[in-house]
């Protein structure tokens, strides 16, 4: 029986999920470890017949030592795994070991018990999963404490997400049970929506005041009939605002700006009329779409650029045009992107899926949401549904995007470990419609403690502040975290750099918190799930202003706070249309500062890519298809050009530490990811760089080899140079796993080592963490003269291999490819390559697995 029990025990846990979508409450033991999950697996590693553990990635464990409770730095956080047993017989015995092990401080040796005694000392309770797993992570119970305290007789809206059942009788019954629950408290179920490829069965709720009070009273007890339930969850709330009706004050328009400004003539002047005379009108199809509020479309910069799609007619919730306001600036930021610059527009027009609303808020302003009589997981389903697919006689509204822009998040569901159903859902259309999905991190407003006295801070030097706010940011970064749906793996997720190029010096009233273009303060901490890289990358937000916090201080520590109304008529931020401070006006424009900004401008420059690459993909292939390819090379040349630079090193400065010293690639990658990309390098060669495009289909355990001739002119010059690959795919996902990821590819690069020190966050232990997600981007630098004869090539292998124990069918990937030396450098690597590559072979199958 316990050879039977340890191989049970052994096997599901290898298979243990996060997110357990498709288990069953009476199959599912949660098993709470002391410390965290990955502390747990560090030690039960090395007890003998555990070796499963490595499923956890155990390898490069990254202590969270900035992710922990500010009000108790020494408490250890608990982590929560979810162990799902099929032997009923199994599972019992294991709680009847593990009581017996509580109850009695241990258990008599015996055949096989041994291991268990080991694997027990590491965890803090094994139970049953309960009612209170149902609300202990979603903050289900303080959300409804919270609208209690404002609406005590209002109803509460909530997302209900069901234990998922394939079979429609058993769903249906569910449903119906939780149904009956409901009704007796008054309570009703609005919509529904179910959506088998994600493992998803959700329910939209009215909950009564009455029963919202009992359970907020006894969560507990009033939930322990939801045993159909896995997750209580506060309604999504993917929101932008709150705005002024009227503006914070007037916007401003192209003849105002001159004489509100005036210390730049640059910026006002020759701005907007010369240059869209210049810029042509787009033609074709929609390249990019975006999902966000509903736009001002006959607006000067927009007018003629727009597509847009509003089947549901929500046109007419904007009886005010004056509150079409995010939508608007996101769009004109899509578009020309920052207009404090003379950008390139989009040849094509952007398309446009309105999935926000208007809706009152306090002191006649408003918000824009997505409506509180839907799911969110539903209506971008729908949406983008019918701009890939057909229905029946109507064709898809918009077969050609690529990009979809979604500069929104939902505040109520921060990432922890489980992938939330809308994550879910941008990962599995991403793969099946071969789209790419830019998300914006997510925003953080909170005020910032800067660990200091008001009169200590302020007596600072400017840099000094700097890394004062930088270590209070990290200090709280645990209520930073990226916002759903930012998790997505296939998903690129931007972050805002702290960053503009207005003209603006901050009054006495106010504070510009960094003397660099560091991370914007705002903008949320990764990691993403399993701790792969998230954010992707960080791009120009707009810098936020900030002013002192009037409350009285908590126990004399400083506090700042940014400044955060969404739009405003003066810099600092990104420059972009808004609605008139007038009726009928189309000319205005504003400044507004966030990750939403950031999402943007990338998705501007992925429409730049796009257009780039089918001119490329087009001469070189007339006769091929190559759509498959198009998301996932965009999304390898938006990151390619990324890296760190100064602003890394200034990070890892201000927050070194004697024993941290292995752990600050991590730390630094978790609020800028990749870095910060420079897009038109990714456009253009130079006689210094070449950059090389591929791409291809990989299925299991299948390899392609890229064969890159080196230039003769580095075989005997030490100048400095670097090489670049960034690998990108859009994977297929296992839903109700903990491995989520169906296909897993990554590169090794071979040949002469002309350029072996990694950079950025690639370096040290971060080659692990650059594989764990959808996109490996690696920098190498050296100095150093290789000597080298004419048949001399770089080689770089491009592996795949399953990663979810499920069938894997070949997978489309992109890859990116650059060597360069600095600028001004006599080497015309270019042409060199140029002529050496042209005949010959640039792909290969690989002649073996090159699986690690």
């Amino acid at each position: 029986m316990l050879d039977e029990l340890w191989k049970q025990f052994v096997t599901r846990c290898a298979e243990m999920p996060y997110t357990i979508p498709e288990a069953l409450p009476q199959q599912t033991l949660v098993i709470e470890t002391i410390g965290s999950v990955e502390d747990f697996a560090n030690a039960v590693r090395r007890i003998d017949g555990m070796e499963w553990m490595a499923e956890f990635d155990i390898d490069d464990i990254t202590p969270d030592a900035d992710f922990h409770d500010e009000l108790n730095p020494e408490k250890r956080l608990d982590g929560r795994m979810y162990l799902i047993m099929t032997n009923q017989r199994a599972l019992m015995k294991v709680l009847s070991l593990w009581r017996s092990y509580k109850d009695n401080g241990g258990f008599d040796s015996g055949y096989g018990l041994a291991r268990f005694r080991k694997v027990f000392g590491q965890l803090k309770s094994i139970r049953l999963w309960g009612v209170e797993d149902t609300y202990q992570e979603t903050g289900i119970v303080e959300a409804l404490d919270s609208h209690l305290k404002l609406h005590s007789d209002k109803p509460i809206r909530l997302e209900v997400e069901l234990w998922f059942h394939r079979g429609v009788t058993t769903r249906q019954a569910s449903k119906e049970r939780v149904a009956k629950l409901l009704e007796e408290h008054d309570s009703k179920i609005l919509c529904e929506s179910f959506i088998e490829d994600i493992a998803y069965h959700g329910l939209l709720v009215d909950l009564s005041a009455h029963a919202a009070q009992s359970i907020v009273d006894n969560p507990s007890g009033e939930l322990k009939g939801y045993h159909d339930v896995m997750y209580f969850r506060p309604r999504g709330q993917m929101m932008v605002g709150p705005n002024p009706v009227e503006g914070e004050s007037s916007p401003v328009t192209e003849g105002q700006l001159s004489g509100m400004v005036g210390t730049n003539p640059a910026e006002g002047a020759p701005l907007a009329n010369s240059y869209l005379e210049e810029a042509s009108m787009p033609a074709g199809d929609p390249v990019v779409a975006l999902f966000d509020g509903y736009p001002l479309e006959n607006h000067a910069w927009l007018a003629g650029r727009l597509n847009i799609d509003d089947p549901d007619g929500w046109a007419e919730a904007y009886d005010n045009p004056r509150k079409r306001v995010h939508g608007t600036s996101m769009a004109s930021l899509i578009i020309h992107g920052d207009r404090n610059e003379r950008g390139t527009p989009l040849a094509s027009p952007l398309y446009i899926r309105p999935i926000m609303k208007p809706v009152p808020c306090i002191h006649e302003s408003f918000i824009e949401e997505v409506p509180d009589d839907c799911l969110v997981v539903d209506l971008i389903h729908r949406a983008v549904r019918k701009m890939c697919e057909r229905d029946a006689a109507e064709p898809p509204s918009a077969p050609g995007v690529r990009v979809i822009n979604l500069s929104i998040g939902d505040q109520g569901r921060p990432f922890t470990r489980s992938m939330s159903p809308l994550a879910r859902l941008l990962d599995y259309l991403s793969a099946k419609h071969g789209v790419l999905f830019v998300i914006s991190a997510g925003n953080y407003d909170q005020p910032v403690s800067v660990g200091a006295s008001r009169s200590a801070f302020v007596a600072q030097q400017p840099d000094e502040r700097e890394a004062a706010i930088v270590k209070a940011l990290y200090r709280d970064a645990s209520r930073r975290r990226l916002l759903s749906p930012a998790e997505s793996i296939n998903g690129l997720t931007v972050g805002a750099v702290h960053d503009d190029t207005s003209n603006w010096q901050p009054p006495t009233n106010m504070l510009d918190p960094f003397v660099m273009a560091l991370p914007s303060p705002v903008s949320a901490f990764g990691s993403g799930y399993r701790r792969a890289i998230k954010p992707d990358i960080v791009f120009s937000g707009g810098r936020v202003p900030f002013q002192e916090k009037y409350d009285p201080p908590a126990n004399g520590d400083y506090r700042i706070e940014p400044i955060t109304i969404p739009t405003r008529s003066r810099p600092p931020g990104t420059k972009s249309a808004t609605p008139g401070g007038q009726l009928g006006a189309v000319s205005d424009f504003c400044y507004s500062c966030g990750t939403s900004n950031a999402t943007a401008l990338i998705s501007h420059a992925a429409g730049l890519c796009c257009q780039s690459l089918r001119q490329i993909l087009h001469a070189q292939t007339v006769d091929a298809d190559c759509s498959a390819f198009e998301a996932p090379l965009v999304k390898a040349m938006l990151v390619h050009t990324s890296s760190w630079n100064d602003t890394g090193d200034r990070i890892a400065r201000i927050l070194r530490r004697p024993d941290n010293e292995g752990q600050l690639g991590g730390l630094v990658s978790r609020w800028m990811g990749y870095g910060t990309p420079e897009i038109g390098r990714v456009l253009d060669c130079t006689e210094q760089r070449a950059t090389l495009l591929g791409y291809g289909r990989l299925g299991e355990d299948r390899a392609h080899v890229y064969r890159l001739p080196l230039p003769p002119s580095l075989g005997s010059s030490p100048v400095k140079r670097r090489l670049i690959v960034t690998l990108a795919w859009l994977s297929p996902i296992a839903p109700n796993t903990q491995k989520y990821r169906v296909a897993s590819m990554w590169f090794q690069v071979g040949g002469i080592p002309l350029t072996p020190y990694r950079q950025g966050a690639c370096q040290g232990r971060g080659w692990q963490a650059v594989r764990r997600g959808t996109l490996q981007h690696e920098v190498f630098e050296g100095e150093a003269a290789e000597p080298f004869v004419d048949s001399d090539e770089i080689t770089i292998t491009v592996n795949c291999r399953g990663d979810a124990g499920r069938v894997l069918t070949p997978v489309p990937y992109g890859i990116v490819v650059s060597l360069e030396v600095a600028e001004g450098t006599d080497i015309a690597i270019y042409d060199e390559i140029r002529t050496r590559i042209a005949p010959r072979v640039l792909i290969q199958p690989a002649a073996e697995d090159h699986r690690e």
